[in-house]
């Protein structure tokens, strides 16, 4: 065995004989920490997830060259129209006027603009290419040329993704539209790009956007990436300022029973406190920005930090209450504990870490915040709180200054204590008996476990449509703030179905002036797969095929180019593709066409209408088999498709993170435990309990409804880290025990229930309570996170309190 117990005395010669001048070092770190927190940024959405993804890659590509004569660098705003009937002459004059106002103020930087009104003033006066000559061409029109245009409009590519599902050709009306403005800003992002969050250049632009657009007569919203980022990094805000002073007054509750004596209770706390400083400090000194899924950080050191520092204070006390002194008492209570808590620690940070090998951005960088904070809490914990415990005590004796509630929790002969006995009871009459129950329960836990749900949406990370009562009743300055984000997706989901989930694109690079290019487009969409519709033979596409086929219909002369260089005669050119894509663009579709081609002609798109039964994995699976079909370099895409690869992400990155964790945190409490009591059977004893709880954690997921989300997926790997703090403690007590009662496993046990029992309840009780307010943030995701979280510890207190002592017993028989 390595001889650690010198370097333990050399920490405990700190605490003991020099307390002023390590609460000093920590004060002083304690204010370099908080000065990060002035660099802390938000980054939220679900664009953080799927930022590496290919299929994303793809669809910002998409956004960036298939918006007309716009540059790639610019944002866009959308205009978001209803009414009884938004192709009305006066809705459509609304739209225009809408748009002509945006254009006038030079501080929103406007280069372009389209929407539905403006391909009916085009169809009309086709020289209109400005929204004030658009208005002009639809004032000049009758209400039956209007009508005319808009059925002409309607049977050319691009138009009905426009207007509303329920739009009618034949009474040329709808009940919404979209119309599209563009900024020229730098970083810009598109409006489609939904899950952004963050800062973001296009916040003050659409904010001054409202007020503009608010003055036209038209219900009109005004919608896009910056209002989005902006109520994203609202919702973190208002989620904290309730969350955060919630789990305060029910923590500060407990540990008002936990601690009962008010010095104590102010050491403990500000420890928290300091812990939270220094992680978020870290954070920002790092320059990692502040996502939604770091709010679950600070539950995660609040969940260590309160265990810690009540067994601390317990272990402690159990000397004082004998007549030992302060010095000694300490001496005494680090010895063990600095062990136990760098066994918790090196768990901890290893199922925090696991998130590490996650392909998802955000996955990893929560998990390494949160390993780095649970270093910080060891530090605080192990060595500042006795300090201070130290220094504080020699001062009350100085001052004749009273303690409270000196005797420890669970102490022999108090209620708490008898009831903790129970599992010591059942390990003495039978213990193979509990292990083979609690065996086929995890087992079946674990089973009913692999239907849980898989989830990746926006809406996760969105507050509900109608926020609680309890929440909207909060007074200031706790009152949340009026969202509209998920009234506005929910709106845009239910009225244009076909641009928001009911369509896949393959988006293809390559020359598009090879003679093959279009027939290439033309073969790949012939017997397509099932999820994909159909006419006929062929897939229901809209292509810049189809752009052609339109303007053929309207021009004899572009007509006869097409057939003189459409050499198998099946209505796709086959030669001088860049002569008709030039004629194409000279011609009044060029906005149409450039919808599916870039001006370069090396990029297009082709959209897909996917069966309004099929489900996403079918849907994504069938759009990556028709990508494959294309002789260029294609991609499938779609907000269907990359929802569904990073939902496949979360999943492998569960498992994986979750394997990793059990492995890794096996190996080093073999390790540990063959080194500091040379019997490495104890780190399988201590890993027992852990298996049970993570196995009825992963089923209650699925019976509560809980999804495998971007949060809850860390969970996995998170329930061993912070399972095994209270196992830990359980065990490393019981080594300790085991040698003062001759290696006789009974009486050890019972002295272990006794001394660490009442801590791991009163830390249970603290943190199960705490962290469950995370219920009450906005967005479900965090609430979701919360309960699981909750349940993960009560589920180690309970498979530590009931299940290790049959463990140990078995164990004893065999060591």
């Amino acid at each position: 065995m390595v001889d650690y117990q010198r370097y333990i005395d050399r920490i405990d010669e700190w605490i003991t004989e020099r307390p002023r001048t390590v609460i000093i070092a920590f004060v002083l770190l304690t204010v370099v920490f908080g000065a990060g927190l002035a660099n802390i940024s938000t980054d939220a959405g679900t664009s953080q997830f799927t930022q590496d993804s290919p299929a994303q890659a793809a669809l910002d590509d998409i956004d960036q060259e298939f918006s007309a004569t716009f540059e790639e660098s610019n944002g866009s705003t959308q205009l978001i129209q209803s009414g009884s009937n938004v192709l009305a002459k006066d809705e459509l004059l609304a739209m225009l006027e809408s748009q002509q106002r945006l254009t006038e103020h030079e501080e929103l930087r406007v280069v372009g603009s389209s929407s539905a009104a403006s391909v009916v003033a085009q169809t009309i006066d086709p020289r209109a290419t400005t929204p004030s000559a658009q208005i002009d061409a639809i004032e000049g029109a009758t209400t039956g040329e209007i009508e005319a245009a808009i059925r002409t409009a309607a049977e050319g590519p691009g138009f009905t993704g426009l207007v509303s599902n329920d739009f009618n050709r034949k009474s040329a009306s709808a009940s919404a539209t979209i119309g599209t403005v563009q900024h020229d800003v730098l970083g810009g992002v598109s409006s489609s790009a939904a899950g952004t969050g963050g800062e973001s250049p296009l916040t003050p632009i659409q904010t001054r956007s409202q007020d503009v657009v608010g003055s036209v007569d038209s219900d009109i919203r005004v919608f896009g990436s910056g209002l989005v980022a902006d109520e994203f990094t609202s919702i973190i805000f208002d989620s904290l300022i309730i969350v955060v002073p919630a789990a305060a007054l029910l923590i500060l509750v407990f540990l008002v029973f936990a601690y009962r004596d008010p010095i104590d209770l102010l050491l403990g706390v500000l420890s928290l406190v300091m812990a939270i400083i220094w992680t978020f400090g870290f954070t920002g000194l790092a320059g990692l920005p502040f996502s939604q899924m770091l709010i679950a950080v600070p539950p995660l050191l609040l969940a260590v930090g309160i265990d810690f520092g009540i067994h601390a204070i317990n272990r402690y006390r159990e000397e004082r209450v004998q007549g030992i002194d302060v010095k000694q008492s300490m001496r005494t209570a680090t010895d063990q504990l600095l062990v136990a808590f760098f066994i918790v620690t090196g768990t901890t940070v290893v199922g925090f870490a696991a998130n590490g090998i996650s392909d998802l951005q955000p996955i990893r960088q929560f998990g390494l915040i949160a390993a780095v904070g649970i270093v910080f809490t060891f530090l605080i914990f192990g060595i500042f709180l006795p300090a201070a415990k130290v220094w504080a005590d020699q001062l009350r004796a100085k001052y004749g200054i009273p303690e409270f509630g000196l005797s420890p929790l669970g102490s022999e002969g108090s209620l708490l204590g008898r009831a903790l006995l129970v599992g010591v009871g059942a390990a003495k009459r039978a213990p193979y008996a509990l292990l083979v129950v609690t065996l086929l329960v995890s087992v079946a836990s674990g089973f009913y476990a692999t239907g849980v749900d898989t989830s990746f949406s926006q809406d996760d990370f969105l507050p509900p449509e109608e926020i609680p009562d309890y929440v909207e009743g909060l007074p200031e300055p706790f009152a949340p703030g009026e969202y509209t984000v998920t009234d506005t997706t929910n709106f845009l989901e239910d009225r244009f179905s076909t641009t928001q989930g009911s369509s896949v694109t393959v988006y293809a690079e390559g020359p598009l002036r090879e003679d093959h290019s279009l027939e290439a487009i033309q073969r790949a969409n012939q017997d397509p797969p099932d999820a994909i519709v159909a006419s006929g033979r062929e897939a229901d596409a809209e292509s810049i095929i189809g752009v052609i086929d339109t303007y053929a219909e309207q021009s004899p002369e572009f007509a006869q180019l097409v057939e003189r260089n459409d050499v198998d005669d099946d209505g796709v050119p086959d030669d001088n593709l860049g002569t008709i894509y030039d004629a194409l663009l000279d011609s009044p579709y060029r906005a149409q066409a450039l919808q599916y081609i870039t001006e370069d002609y090396r990029s297009t798109q082709v959209v897909y209408s996917t069966e309004s039964d099929a489900a996403n994995d079918e849907i994504a699976n069938d759009a990556r088999d028709l990508a494959d079909r294309y002789r260029f370099t294609a991609t499938a895409t779609g907000q269907t498709i990359v929802t569904e690869a990073v939902s496949g992400t979360i999943l492998t990155s569960a498992i994986q993170s979750l394997i990793a964790a059990f492995v890794v945190t096996a190996i080093f409490l073999v390790l540990i435990y063959y080194v500091i009591e040379g019997r490495p059977s104890l780190g399988l004893v201590n890993l027992a309990p852990i298996l049970v709880s993570v196995a009825l954690l992963a089923g209650s997921m699925r019976l509560f409804g809980i999804p495998l989300n971007a949060l809850t997926a860390t969970i996995l790997s998170i329930a061993i880290g912070l399972g095994i703090d209270y196992s830990a403690h359980f065990v490393h007590r019981f080594a300790d025990e085991y040698h003062e009662y001759d290696e006789e496993v009974l009486p050890a046990l019972e002295e272990t229930v006794r001394g660490t029992g009442g801590a791991l309840t009163g830390s249970m009780l603290t943190t199960t309570t705490g962290i469950g307010v995370l219920a009450l943030a906005i967005t479900p995701i965090l609430g979701q996170f919360g309960l699981v979280l909750a349940l993960t510890i009560f589920f180690a207190y309970v498979a530590s309190i009931l299940v290790t002592p049959s463990v140990i017993v078995v164990w004893g028989r065999f060591a």
